[in-house]
């Protein structure tokens, strides 16, 4: 007999955890939608090509590839089946994988559709993705993201929009306490400058992205060992601050790095950010530590979490300039954020958050035998019509049964149908939270559950 299991990193969701979910995915949407954002769907897999060199090497080694259909050892690189070297087996045997995120199929389908679309393109998009990563609290190998993005316009009102939504999403869902965190990739290439590493800004950006998984131990010694000196280390040391996002913090952060183009352009969007969203009170931290280890971000880039949760960043994201270059397009900026369903859930969880989830079904029909059962049904299909969720139960079972069934199932109300209650054209409907009885006709029973 077969073991009934699944795959590690991946899980089941039943229908509590399921509405759960929806209520999380459907605020997100709605968000979405007042800022203007339509829907768009990909395929679950990618070419290989289309995915590679996307997300720097440590993605790269994540990716999921899927084997090439039918007799995929005959198109196979002997060479390197021979000598069991899987990096070089790979191209002949897999040309596809399972998308890594939602961000670079997205570059993909505007490069393929970009002559249907009308630029700026407003679009979000919540599917699942896969990371070959090792599972652990907050990390799944299976993981839906929720995300929106702007294409075709080097506007930095879309980065204000952004933290617009990141407020409201958040407020609504009750994670009023959540932490924004801002900065720009032209401020690390100017840092990279400031602390003498401006050759290495990849080995710097990975190193300073572990800093709440290592510490600034562990990430004084790994830039060390790329080659960056002691003095280096030491500014840098200085510099990673995470403050209040305003004014004042631009002013010293112009005062501490280096003269440069870089420089000038982290400060100038920055300030530009902050003079669209002052108005709104809305706080967030400019946190020079933040990394987003994406080859791709080139401005302003963000990270969301929740303080105490004990779980990483619950949604980022930046503005990136020419991702769709990469396909043909060339010099296409846009900007986007993601927020990850999975680890939302597992916060909201973890903080109570979830009021009794609703049976979305009013009404089960009991009946005592087969002339009840069947008027059941045609009033089932009356509530229907009216747009009420409504079950008959379909056994055959004493009504005692049918009670302990609608008990557990959370259903809101019964509606008892007997010879008396035909004969006079009513059911008996009992509300199960107060255990209140009353004989309705088909039209009140419509009213009321209404």
């Amino acid at each position: 007999m077969q073991k009934a299991a699944l795959p590690k990193g991946t899980r089941d969701f039943s229908p509590e955890v399921m509405k759960r979910r929806k209520f999380i995915t459907t605020t997100i949407e709605s968000v979405y939608k007042k800022f203007g954002f339509d829907p768009i769907e990909t395929p679950a897999m990618e070419k290989l090509s289309t995915l590679t060199g996307k997300y720097g090497d440590e993605g790269d080694t994540l990716l999921f590839k899927v084997l090439d259909s039918g007799d995929f050892l005959a198109k196979a690189d002997q060479e390197a089946l021979n000598n069991k070297d899987s990096n070089k087996l790979i191209p002949s045997v897999a040309s596809k994988g399972l998308r890594y995120d939602l961000t670079v199929p997205f570059a993909r389908y505007v490069v393929q559709n970009q002559t249907h679309i009308t630029f700026p393109f407003r679009r979000y998009q919540m599917q699942p993705v896969w990371r070959a990563d090792r599972p652990q609290k907050g990390r799944y190998r299976e993981f839906w993201q929720c995300d929106a993005d702007v294409i075709g316009t080097k506007s930095l009102l879309c980065e204000a929009d952004f933290i617009k939504i990141y407020h409201e999403v958040f407020s609504t869902l009750g994670l009023g306490n959540y932490e924004l965190r801002l900065n720009h990739r032209k401020a690390l290439e100017a840092i990279a400058k400031t602390c003498g590493f401006e050759g290495s800004f990849t080995a710097l950006t990975v190193a300073i992205d572990k800093l709440d998984k290592i510490g600034w131990e562990g990430v004084s010694n790994e830039l060390l060992s790329k080659g960056m000196d002691h003095s280096g280390v030491e500014t840098l040391k200085q510099l990673l601050n995470k403050v209040d996002f305003d004014q004042q913090a631009l002013d010293l952060l112009s005062k501490i790095l280096t003269d440069s183009k870089e420089k000038d352009i982290a400060i100038e969007e920055l300030s530009t950010v902050l003079g669209f969203i002052r108005s709104t009170g809305i706080r967030l931290k400019l946190d020079l530590s933040l990394a987003r280890g994406l080859d791709y971000y080139t401005g302003c880039i963000f990270e969301a979490t929740i303080p105490g949760s004990g779980i990483g960043s619950v949604s980022g994201g930046g503005r990136y300039d020419d991702l769709t270059g990469i396909f043909g397009l060339k010099d296409v900026s846009g900007v986007g954020i993601s927020f990850g369903l999975d680890r939302i859930y597992d916060v909201m969880l973890a903080a109570d958050l979830f009021k009794e989830v609703e049976q979305e079904t009013k009404v089960l029909f009991c009946h005592f035998d087969e002339s009840a059962l069947l008027y059941g049904i045609n009033l089932a299909d009356k509530l229907r019509e009216a747009g009420i969720a409504s079950v008959v139960y379909s056994d055959r079972k004493k009504i005692n049964k049918q009670f302990d069934y609608a008990h557990k199932c959370n259903f809101p109300y019964v509606a008892v149908i007997g010879d008396d209650e035909m004969a006079n054209g009513v059911v008996q409907l009992k509300n199960m939270a107060t255990g209140k009885q009353e004989k309705l006709t088909v039209t009140d029973l419509i009213e009321r559950l209404k």
